[in-house]
């Protein structure tokens, strides 16, 4: 497994069931970033947690997700975080200083002795929001897809449940 792994996707895409997918039947970890606020929102994340295995250690951090990864570092212990999309919406709505959290969690990814899989939203297929907040999670998550990107040994686009190697070696 690669070191460092981001799988981008649009909605419905199939990304969260194939970042699972690439960690296979060892213990691991779960850093999933979406709070359940509603009913269809925890129908969602128990369908997640069904799809999973015992294997997997859930942990719910949706501010201090490289807190979460640091705690959990382990050369045989990969984690998954899904997702950075709801992450940065996260940051957001906390009033954090998104591109300086994104600049720390990628320092942080190229420390860990961890495989890290992270799966976020491609932003760049959609229509140009038309409010000003929309726009502003555009710009950020686009700007942090393309900075774990950059520090990333394997980038992989799923669409319509298939996925496409976009960067790295199958065989990382």
């Amino acid at each position: 497994m690669a070191h460092v792994t981001l799988v981008l996707g649009g909605q419905r895409s199939g990304k969260s069931a194939y970042a699972e997918s690439l960690i296979g039947d060892g213990e691991a970890v779960y850093i999933a970033t979406c709070e359940a606020l509603d009913d269809e929102m925890a129908d969602r994340v128990a369908k997640h947690r069904a799809r999973r295995g015992d294997n997997w250690t859930a942990v719910e951090e949706y501010v201090n997700t490289v807190s979460a990864l640091k705690a959990n570092d382990g050369p045989d212990r990969p984690q998954l975080i899904d997702s950075l999309g709801m992450w940065i919406a996260n940051l957001l709505g906390a009033d954090c200083d998104v591109e300086v959290e994104v600049k720390i969690l990628a320092q942080t990814l190229e420390r860990l002795t961890s495989p890290v899989v992270i799966v976020s939203d491609e932003t760049g297929l959609g229509v140009i929001p038309d409010n000003a907040l929309a726009r502003r999670f555009v710009d950020a998550l686009g700007a942090a897809n393309q900075s774990i990107a950059a520090i990333a040994d394997r980038v992989v686009l799923v669409t319509a449940g298939i996925p496409v190697e976009i960067k790295g070696n199958s065989q990382s």
